[in-house]
């Protein structure tokens, strides 16, 4: 199971800058105007839906006038308020996101048939690294090798 938790991660890390640049223009677009569309509905502790919608609506077009507004006392409480929970829908997102990418096995991505089997040169004790039969990128099947060198090839090849 770690595998696949080190796996998923490994294949968002390009993401996580598009993600925060994300969460930062949904939060600076939305969440604000939402916040102060709730302060200014609440009208002798209740709530006016009319209100809202009608603030919602002018400060959403004018996402830096309300950014200027909403760090007044009266408005930073629901703020901070509507950003964690905005915060939190957003991580439950990714995560899920995450882990619907984690491979379904070790051996996802790999390829099959490719000289990954070996490392540091020890495929040139049996191949060559110059020349002979291509059988991958680097490696050749020396033709000069005592023994066996017959190759079976699986695939086409194309002639034109």
């Amino acid at each position: 199971m770690n595998y696949k938790l080190k796996e998923a991660i490994k294949k968002q890390k390009k993401y996580y800058i598009i993600y925060a640049i994300l969460w930062l223009f949904l939060a600076i677009v939305f969440v604000m105007p939402i916040a102060y569309s709730i302060t200014e509905a609440k009208v002798n502790s209740q709530f006016d839906l009319e209100i809202f919608f009608g603030t919602l609506a002018s400060q959403i077009v004018k996402p830096l006038d309300t950014f200027a507004k909403i760090f007044a006392p009266k408005y930073i409480g629901t703020f901070l308020s509507c950003t964690f929970k905005y915060t939190i829908v957003f991580l439950i997102i990714e995560i899920i996101g995450i882990v619907r990418n984690a491979p379904k096995s070790e051996y996802e991505d790999i390829e099959h048939g490719s000289s990954d089997w070996s490392s540091g040169g020890e495929q040139y004790k049996v191949l060559s690294n110059k020349r002979g039969i291509i059988l991958a990128e680097d490696n050749y099947l020396p033709v000069d090798k005592r023994g066996n060198v017959n190759v079976l090839v699986v695939g086409r090849f194309w002639f034109w």
